[in-house]
């Protein structure tokens, strides 16, 4: 069953400019999960990691924010690094970009699941 907020979701993301801006936010969320869920799956406090890492708390702290968009490949590499890791990313082409239907989300509680879009994005081109 679709929820109110599924159906609205659906409706904005035919906007190709709220499309692209979505899609961005979910790759900030991705780095930021994933630094916290390897700090925490290491039993590493922000703190305790910022001491390996050679950098302050307040600097782990931005890196697993979702609204930081500001992370270095030379600092993931030392965080990595830190938590006996390696870092790895890839290009993906945006005519295949999809907001996955059943892919996971974030929940505060494993009991929980919490609904997810489907809208197939297009191209974003700076050039209109």
């Amino acid at each position: 069953m679709k929820t109110n907020f599924d159906s609205y979701l659906d409706k904005q993301l035919r906007d190709p400019e709220f499309a692209e801006r979505f899609a961005r936010v979910g790759e900030a969320w991705d780095i930021a999960l994933q630094i916290a869920a390897s700090r925490e799956k290491a039993g590493l406090s922000q703190r305790e990691l910022a001491e390996r890492v050679g950098t302050t708390q307040q600097q782990i702290s931005r890196l697993e924010s979702p609204n930081y968009e500001g992370h270095s490949l030379s600092m993931l590499r030392r965080v990595a690094h830190a938590l006996d890791a390696r870092v790895r990313f890839s290009f993906e082409p945006m005519a295949t970009l999809r907001v996955a239907e059943e892919a996971p989300a974030f929940n505060t509680s494993p009991k929980k699941t919490a609904p997810r879009a489907r809208a197939r994005l297009k191209p974003y081109s700076k050039n209109k």
